[in-house]
Parts: structure tokens; C-alpha cells; sequence
């Protein structure tokens, strides 16, 4: 049988409260991040489409590296949502559920 859980008071425990703080900061500042760098490239190519025309390896322009590394980003980005996940959020979750028994 599933073990049942007070929500309302598991909502209101300063653990849960402090675990869903920290991961709401962490993940909104990496999708600002995220983001920014998205539109980094459209207003680029809107509005240096010069800068972003520049060949740097035979065909290879700039604004196939920036788009490329749109790739590279998100990936790294990933990575290190899982490591601060293992981390710190699980370690914390652990922590919340021992309390809450």
C-alpha cells in the first residue's frame, strides 16, 4: 500500500520550502541565461548580419558557430543541472523525506 503524505505540511516545511527555493533560482537563472543566448542569435543576424557573415573555417561562419554552440550550451547546461541535482537537490530531498517519515 502507498504510504500517504500531509502535502499541506510537507508544503509548509522550511525544508521543502528552502529546496524549492534554491532550484527555482538555480533553473530561472539558467533559463534567463538560455534565453538571452537564443536571442543573442536571431538579433544578431537581424542586426550585425555583417559580423555574423564572417568566415572563420572555409564555409563555416560565425553564425553557424553561434547556432552550433546554442547546442553545446544546452547540453552543458544539462550536465550541470544533473551534478547540482545529485548534489544538492537530491541530498536535500533525502533530508525532507527522513522528516517527514
Amino acid at each position: 500500500m502507498a504510504k500517504k503524505y500531509d502535502w499541506e505540511a510537507i508544503a509548509e516545511s522550511p525544508k521543502f520550502r528552502e529546496l524549492h527555493r534554491r532550484k527555482r533560482n538555480f533553473l530561472f537563472g539558467w533559463w534567463a541565461f538560455s534565453a538571452v543566448f537564443y536571442f543573442l542569435l536571431l538579433l544578431g543576424v537581424g542586426y550585425a548580419p555583417d559580423i555574423f557573415k564572417i568566415k572563420v573555417i572555409g564555409n563555416i561562419n560565425v553564425c553557424y558557430l553561434f547556432a552550433l554552440l546554442q547546442f553545446v550550451a544546452s547540453w552543458g547546461i544539462a550536465m550541470y543541472y544533473a551534478y547540482v541535482a545529485n548534489k544538492d537537490f537530491d541530498r536535500m530531498t533525502e533530508d525532507l523525506l527522513i522528516e517527514i517519515g
